[in-house]
């Protein structure tokens, strides 16, 4: 079986100059730990909210590193350098916006701000993107809407088969 790469992209001004630690990109790392169960591999980035920075390591994880999955954490909010959905319009020939919709309906019904997300996903080649949000509870709760459809849109678009552990995440294929 084919060994996935998936990328791990935080989007932080502190966290790329080591003010703090890193927990939301850890978070997404240990949540991938803990439901897929093929093969894979994690290639991890921090960069500053720039969106040239964030749009080279987008297509660095993507075109060099092959990651068939980017999950990039940060940025999504209305701040002034909150630019990481721009950034990943700027580098994807398709936008998913269903992704988004679905991880601000979930997350509105934990908080009311969640309104002000701006989260959002596509495909690059042969690469899916998905923005989300900074706080660890948070990117469970989106995860745990929208895992289920990843490992098929990773089919669609010629990536490697992807499975998890259906009693923490039921991976969605259609029968035949």
């Amino acid at each position: 079986m084919e060994k996935a790469k998936i990328g791990v992209l935080t989007v932080s001004d502190r966290a790329s100059r080591g003010e703090y630690e890193d927990i939301s990109g850890k978070a997404i790392i240990e949540y991938l730990n803990e439901v897929i169960t093929s093969p894979f591999e994690v290639v991890y980035r921090v960069v500053p909210d720039e969106r040239d920075l964030i749009e080279g390591a987008l297509i660095h994880m993507a075109d060099v590193e092959g990651c068939c999955l980017i999950l990039t954490t940060g940025g999504t909010g209305p701040a002034p350098r909150d630019v990481t959905p721009e950034a990943t319009e700027a580098v994807c020939q398709k936008m998913l916006p269903g992704f988004g919709e679905l991880m601000r309906a979930v997350s509105l019904k934990q908080v009311p701000t969640a309104i002000l997300s701006r989260q959002t996903a596509g495909i690059r080649n042969k690469t899916l993107i998905v923005n989300l949000p900074g706080k660890p509870q948070s990117i469970r709760v989106c995860l745990d809407a929208v895992f289920p459809a990843i490992p098929y849109c990773i089919d669609l678009i010629g990536g490697p088969y992807i499975t998890t552990d259906e009693s923490k995440v039921k991976a969605f294929r259609p029968k035949g």
